[in-house]
Formats: C-alpha cells, sequence, structure tokens
C-alpha cells in the first residue's frame, strides 16, 4: 500500500507552522489535532478506534461480587449465571441428564451423596468464567486419592481435581489446583480440610476443524484460594486416568460437571459468565490530544 507525506502550512494563533498529512491508502492521518475519519469496516472486520475515542462504545455496567467467608457464602455478580443460590439444584440434572440429583442441600451448600453419581448442569457453557467454593470433609479420612476426592469438569470432560491434599501427599498432577493427568498445581495453596477452598477459572473451550482436528486447544487460568495455579495452560484433551489425554470434536458448549467419588465433599456459591466471543481491539489510529 503506498503511503504519501502531504507537506502543508498550517496557522496556529499568529503562527504559520508546517505541518503533514499521511496519506495511507484510503485513510488519513493529520499532526494538526484534527478528529482522524474511523476505518471503513470490512465484512467479518471489527470496528476500529484511535486513542482515547469519547465515540467508542461504553462496557456494560456490572455489580461485582461480594467475598465470601468461613461463616457465610458471597453474592455472585450481577450478570452470571448462578448455578447454586444455597437453596436447590434446580440448575442440575442427575447422571442420566434427565432426572433430579440426589445429592444433599442444606444450610446454604450441598453435599455429594455416595454412589448417586455425577450431577450436571441443564445450561451447556463454552467460553466462560467459573466460580466455585467446595470442601473437604473434617475430620479426614484415607489417604493419598481416597481422601475428600471429587472433581469439576469444564465442558463435562476437562477436570479441574478437588481434592483433600492439605499435609497429605499424592501424585502432582493429581492434587488439588491439578489440571487432572497433565498440570499440577505451581503452588499447593489448600486450606484445610472442613474450610471452605474457592476456585476461581478462565476456561477457553478447544476449537475443531471440520475433520474434527483440533485448531485451537482448550486453554485454563486458575486461581486457588486467590493464589494463581494454572496460568493459561492448554489442554492436551479430555481427562484420562493413567493413560495420555486426547481429544474428540464435541458441542461448542456443553454442561459443567461435578463428580460423584464416594467422598462427602461439600459445594456452594457456583456461578458462571459466558466470555464474550468477539474480544476488543487495541486502538489503531491517532489519538485525541488532551
Amino acid at each position: 500500500m503506498d503511503s504519501i507525506i502531504v507537506r502543508e502550512r498550517v496557522r496556529v494563533g499568529s503562527v504559520c507552522v508546517m505541518g503533514f498529512t499521511l496519506i495511507v491508502g484510503a485513510a488519513v492521518l493529520s499532526c494538526r489535532g484534527e478528529e482522524p475519519a474511523k476505518a471503513a469496516v470490512g465484512e467479518g472486520q471489527q470496528q476500529q478506534w484511535h486513542v482515547h475515542d469519547r465515540s467508542r462504545p461504553q462496557p456494560p455496567v456490572v455489580t461485582p461480587p461480594t467475598p465470601s467467608t468461613q461463616e457465610k457464602a458471597g453474592e455472585a455478580p450481577s450478570d452470571a449465571v448462578v448455578l447454586f443460590d444455597g437453596k436447590d439444584l434446580s440448575q442440575w440434572v442427575d447422571k442420566t441428564g434427565k432426572g433430579e440429583p440426589k445429592w444433599k442441600v442444606e444450610n446454604g451448600y450441598f453435599e455429594v451423596a455416595k454412589g448417586t453419581g455425577q450431577i450436571s448442569t441443564k445450561e451447556g457453557f463454552g467460553d466462560c468464567q467459573l466460580h466455585v467454593e467446595w470442601m473437604a470433609p473434617n475430620p479426614p479420612k484415607g489417604k493419598d486419592q481416597d481422601r475428600g476426592n471429587s472433581g469439576i469438569f469444564l465442558m463435562s470432560r476437562y477436570e479441574l481435581q478437588v481434592l483433600d491434599n492439605y499435609k497429605a501427599e499424592t501424585y502432582a498432577d493429581g492434587m488439588a489446583g491439578a489440571i487432572y493427568g497433565q498440570y499440577p498445581p505451581q503452588v499447593n495453596a489448600t486450606r484445610p480440610p472442613g474450610e471452605w477452598q474457592v476456585y476461581d477459572v478462565v476456561f477457553h473451550a478447544p476449537r475443531f476443524n471440520e475433520d474434527g482436528s483440533v485448531k485451537e486447544p482448550a486453554r485454563e487460568t486458575v486461581f486457588l484460594n486467590g493464589l494463581l495455579v494454572q496460568d493459561d495452560v492448554p489442554l492436551k484433551g479430555a481427562t484420562a486416568h493413567m493413560t495420555l489425554a486426547k481429544y474428540a470434536k464435541h458441542a461448542d458448549k456443553m454442561p459443567i460437571t461435578l463428580q460423584d467419588h464416594g467422598h462427602p465433599v461439600r459445594y456452594r456459591n457456583i456461578w458462571i459468565r459466558p466470555i464474550a466471543a468477539e474480544k476488543p481491539v487495541a486502538p489503531v489510529m491517532a489519538g485525541e490530544r488532551h
């Protein structure tokens, strides 16, 4: 694309100075402080903006969540889908995908009922921000993987481990904060059993080509009790035990699933925010003067 610099004299107050206009294709940028014209938006392209453009749309106003304490769950943000409000499991189905979950609900939490099987959300999700609070049984029983075990499966297949490994050993890629069978957490940030643990997750679903091959792997960022334990890691595929993970093409949106591993793990304050597919773009044109 050809660029042309046109020199011109510009009067500023009583002084005449030399300015220039840079012409790039059909776009015109001036050094004279003029409002630059916005670039034309072609099909499939996002609108472009200059720096500090006051005509750029404002983001929506969202009331942020309130923090939880050990005694009381916080409130979800105003734009979240609340998956458990402390009262019932109306947003969930049992392992058949049709019946009501048989897990116990009381005192603002629900608890895994051994032998009743996993539960899943009625609604499917893809790219999302997920908040989950969980508690391992106290006093603790068992050791290694047989100790406060459950799991949170994004898209019903990518497991974020739930386990009581507070002062208890297990394999690194199977402890709390791990992407099960793939990535150990950066640190062990678990609290003692009987205390509420907090997961905050940013998840990007995988993208597949028409032939079923992986175009983009799933990616996940996880905070456990406020500490970063997974930093935008690329997932290797669906969770598997004692074998390497691999992908199989699936829908763009799938339910969140919680695992029944036979232990009375408790959950509360679960909410999710779908992430917009279209990301904001950085400025590409000249900015306003202050």
